[in-house]
Order: C-alpha cells, then sequence, then structure tokens
C-alpha cells in the first residue's frame, strides 16, 4: 500500500508522516530529503545552483540513499546538514530541474516498489504515484508554517529572524504552486487535513484514521 501525503513547506508532513509509518508499520520516504542532499551535493562542489545541465550531470553521479531515519549521501550521513537555511533556501534550484526530478521520481519509485510507503512531498500524489491507494493533503495556516520552521530552526542552532522566515516560505510556496514540472496541487482524490489546532498527535491520530479507513 501507498500513502501519498503531500502539502506546502511547514505543514508538518515529514514528522506526521514519519510517526505514521511508524504506526503502520510502513517505510518512511521523505522525497524532500533527496532534493536537499542534491542541493547539499551542489553546494559541498562549489557548483553554480543556477545551472541546469550542471546539476542534471550531478544527480546522475551521486547516491542518495534513505536509511531509517537517515539521509546517506555517497555514503556519508547528512541528515543534519541539509536542514540548514542556506540549503532550504536554495532546494528550488534542484526541486525546478526536469532532469533532478526525473532521476528523484525514479529513485522514490524503486524504493517504494513491493514495499508498504508513507511517502510525503509536493507531488506524490499527482506525479510520483497517481495511483496510490491513499492520498492525504496536508495544509496550515501560514504564519503558524512559518512558527514551526522558524522554531526548528532554533533547536538546530540557527538563529533566523521569523519576518525572513515567512518571506522564504511565501516564496517557496509561489516556487511551488507555479513550477512547471511537479507543481504542488492537491490531487482530484486527496482528502485534506488541516494542522491548525492540532497537537502532533492529533495529527497522526486523523491521519492514521484515514488511512485504516481504506485499507
Amino acid at each position: 500500500m501507498i500513502v501519498t501525503i503531500d502539502g506546502p513547506a511547514g505543514a508538518g508532513k515529514s514528522s506526521a508522516a514519519r510517526e505514521l509509518a511508524r504506526r503502520l508499520g510502513f517505510r518512511f520516504l521523505d522525497t524532500g530529503a533527496m532534493y536537499r542532499a542534491v542541493t547539499l551535493a551542489a553546494r559541498e562542489r562549489g557548483l553554480n545552483l543556477a545551472d541546469g545541465e550542471t546539476l542534471a550531470k550531478l544527480v546522475a553521479e551521486i547516491r542518495v540513499e534513505l536509511v531509517g531515519d537517515r539521509v546517506m549521501l555517497d555514503g556519508q550521513d547528512v541528515s543534519s546538514a541539509i536542514r540548514k537555511f542556506e540549503i532550504t533556501t536554495a532546494i528550488h534550484y534542484a526541486a525546478d530541474n526536469p532532469a533532478v526530478r526525473r532521476q528523484l521520481v525514479e529513485w522514490q519509485r524503486a524504493a517504494a516498489a513491493r514495499e508498504n510507503v508513507v511517502t510525503e512531498g509536493r507531488d506524490q500524489g499527482t506525479v510520483v504515484f497517481p495511483d496510490a491507494e491513499c492520498k492525504i493533503f496536508l495544509t496550515a495556516d501560514e504564519r503558524e508554517r512559518a512558527r514551526r520552521r522558524h522554531a526548528d530552526l532554533a533547536t538546530r542552532g540557527e538563529t533566523i529572524p521569523f519576518d525572513e522566515v515567512l518571506a522564504n516560505q511565501r516564496l517557496r510556496d509561489h516556487r511551488d504552486e507555479s513550477r512547471p514540472v511537479g507543481a504542488l496541487t492537491k490531487a482530484a482524490d486527496a482528502i485534506e487535513v488541516s494542522t491548525d489546532g492540532l497537537t502532533p498527535e492529533q495529527v497522526v491520530d486523523t491521519l492514521e484514521k484515514i488511512v485504516r479507513s481504506k485499507q
């Protein structure tokens, strides 16, 4: 069974999807981490992220793996490094690149082959797994999403002004929604869930009920 969870940045997709997968005994697939890993790889090599051909060549050379809760880039654990603000603000170069998206879609489908999976991202229910048995679209108020991101950065030791986090999020939302390939769109058969006013446990409780009703 494949469960897709799509939605805008900061809606709580990753944490909810990870816990939902744990409860169900499914594999968790953090597709956003893959794009972050590609971005980190480009940064580490000093590549021009705006050069589409260079990124396309890079993604064909590197190896990104999701091993449990760890994100591995060419065999090295980059789980923390990919969450830095500088990676978040530059991820759109990889996400907007058609060649990068094609490669990552292949990785994502291969990772879900013959397994029960909870996968989260922007285009999981529309592009990557259009035939998924259960599709969820997770949302939240934009200021609430920015507050969550701001708090998450603070716990990682990054002091970024809230207004900067909010402005960056609005820019990401616009890019996600207007991307020519893999744009953020609610699938016609997706169930929308707002996380406003809900505790993380309540969010997962809601998602678990939805999934089990589809089994």
